[in-house]
């Protein structure tokens, strides 16, 4: 059914197609629009519902800033280079319109959340036309509107929105998969992390609402969808149907013609016995679990406010792989949060050690204002980088041991596009997320083939397809 919010959405898309449609007429010329997407998958998301309304209103989606008449930044706040990054951007784009007044530049996204951003936009960079958040994106063609109806900056941020708005417009990037956000927010509160400031509270969807939106996707010809949310295993609290994550999994998976069923992010404080049994017997989830660890020291796990030990996450890890043999583990680890030792750093090493990874996304602690541990004693730049470095090579070592073992077998990978690096190649992935790139044409984009994984490269294989 249709929202009366969605209703509202519509009419302002139609007054914002008539006011490009006399802006055409005078340029004789389309116009045209560029996305920019900074962070997770949630801002993908984010970022085609973007550009769904966009393209309602009469806009080309192209990839070159230098002809749009309008670039889009969907910004990440995650770690301070994220923000750097886009402050180092808006300074081309300066560039771009003083040599093209009509420009028209917006930011939206995490970083717009940040209190401190929006004073120092207004003050440093009053060239940029619009401004918005996380917790209004829906509100983008109102949005739009008052942009080309009203003169100077629009700045829009809400701290929070009880609202969620999912039937509007959308281009997706890939036809034969597709993000699908079952919950917004988080209410974990780990010190380091900037998220639940600009994220917000958790608000789950409904769950019809979800089976809904899967079943129209599989119609239009997705045969994966990827489960969205800060933190799905906490799905379902504050609904009024009595929910769990893995209750959704299995009506999920009930769905005709979906082939593969992803999800992140799962916190491993709340990882339920009953969501690895889904799992476990499950056709169609994907044999790869995302587990962040963080750290591998209970000191810093307390200091994290992560809410479990190493002891619970290694037996986390071994309950796992023992009900589903088959299982890729990945993993975020954090080096050099406040106080952290090297005694800290060798009880992160034993975890990957003993967890064996198949991959690991390995960060600098990047200190953000407004948390917690942004008021703790920082570390050392130099001793930072030396234990960062002592554990990017035993997360390689461990990973490159752990996906080698599948050299020589035979798995199912869903092709997802033309490999740019190597001609008449083809980039896919097997069910437990590893990429394997092999020979083929770009008919096969989209199609679940059998490849012989001939060579492992570390965290990719090189594969032959089995006809």
């Amino acid at each position: 059914m249709t929202s009366n919010e969605t209703l509202i959405q519509l009419e302002y898309i139609d007054k914002v197609k008539k006011i490009l449609d006399l802006k055409r007429q005078e340029l004789k010329r389309p116009l045209k629009a560029c996305v920019t997407t900074f962070g997770c998958q949630m801002n993908a998301k984010d970022s085609e519902k973007l550009c769904g309304i966009l393209k309602e209103c009469g806009f080309e989606l192209i990839e070159d800033e230098q002809s749009s008449d309008l670039v889009l930044m969907n910004t990440c706040t995650i770690r301070d280079n994220a923000n750097q990054k886009v402050y180092g951007h808006l300074g081309v784009l300066h560039h771009m319109k003083k040599k093209n007044k009509d420009l028209k530049i917006a930011l939206c996204g995490c970083m717009m959340q940040e209190s401190s951003v929006i004073e120092k936009l207004k003050e440093s960079y009053s060239f940029v036309d619009l401004i918005f958040g996380t917790h209004n994106i829906f509100k983008f063609a109102e949005l739009l509107y008052r942009m080309y109806t009203e003169d100077g900056m629009i700045v829009d941020i809400w701290e929070s929105t009880p609202e969620i708005v999912e039937d509007l417009p959308t281009v997706r990037k890939y036809s034969f998969k597709s993000g699908v956000n079952i919950m917004f927010g988080c209410n974990n509160f780990c010190t380091y992390c900037i998220v639940p400031y600009v994220r917000g509270r958790e608000r789950s969807r409904e769950p019809e609402d979800i089976v809904n939106e899967i079943k129209n996707l599989v119609a239009d010809g997705v045969v994966e969808v990827m489960l969205l949310g800060q933190n799905v295993n906490s799905y379902g609290r504050g609904l009024k149907e009595s929910i769990s994550f893995a209750q959704l999994l299995k009506r999920v998976e009930d769905i005709e013609g979906l082939e593969r069923i992803r999800f992140m992010t799962s916190h491993p404080k709340d990882l339920s016995d009953e969501l690895i049994d889904v799992m476990a017997s499950s056709k169609k989830i994907c044999r790869h679990l995302h587990l962040p660890l963080q750290s591998g020291s209970n000191r810093i796990l307390k200091a994290m406010n992560r809410r479990y030990t190493k002891e619970s996450y290694l037996a986390l890890v071994e309950k796992i792989r023992d009900r589903i043999p088959d299982i890729a583990i990945s993993t975020d680890i954090i080096v050099g949060f406040p106080g952290e030792t090297k005694q800290d750093v060798d009880d992160t090493i034993d975890v990957v050690i003993k967890s064996g990874f198949e991959n690991a996304f390995t960060f600098i602690y990047s200190k953000r204002t407004g948390t917690p541990a942004a008021e703790m004693q920082q570390c050392e730049e130099g001793f930072v980088k030396e234990q960062f470095d002592r554990v990017l090579k035993t997360v390689q070592e461990t990973a490159r041991s752990k996906v080698g073992g599948l050299e020589g077998s035979i798995c199912k990978v869903l092709v997802e596009e033309k490999n740019e690096h190597e001609e008449g190649m083809m980039t896919g992935r097997m069910s437990n997320n590893i990429m394997v790139h092999f020979k083929g044409d770009e008919s096969l984009i989209g199609k679940i083939v059998d490849v012989k994984l001939v060579q492992s490269k570390g965290f990719y294989y090189f594969g032959e397809e089995v006809v």
